[in-house]
């Protein structure tokens, strides 16, 4: 059974830096791609950030590249994103999600996906 926990969400102070971790069980970590989507309030599903299961090769959306770093430790089976300099418009649930993802469009019924962490940017 395939099972994504994400955790590290909570609330920070614009500028602020977090570390968001995925714990992974019930599938071959190594062998897929991973990746993090977020939801803001009353907004749709962003598509954040990828990491190749190939060569580990890393792909960020616009905007959050050169402040969000995603990785993996594929001996602990965990994703990781450090996201830096924070601001308020990163307010969102981030989901850890199993599988190819469509950069335009993510969907919840494509691939497999974990329950959340909140992250709340505020002063």
């Amino acid at each position: 059974q395939v099972q994504l926990v994400e955790s590290g969400g909570g609330l920070v102070r614009p500028g602020g830096s977090l570390r968001l971790s995925c714990a992974t069980s019930g599938f071959a970590f190594y062998a897929y791609p991973m990746n993090w989507v977020r939801q803001a309030p009353g907004k749709g599903l962003e598509w954040v950030s990828a990491i190749r299961w190939t060569d580990g090769g890393t792909s960020y959306a616009d905007s959050v590249k050169g402040r969000f770093t995603i990785s993996r430790d594929t001996a602990r089976n965990t994703l990781y994103l450090q996201m830096n300099n924070l601001n308020t418009e990163d307010t969102a649930v981030y989901y850890c999600v199993k599988g190819p993802v469509s950069k335009l469009e993510p969907d919840r019924d494509v691939g497999s996906w974990g329950q959340g962490t909140q992250v709340t940017v505020s002063s």
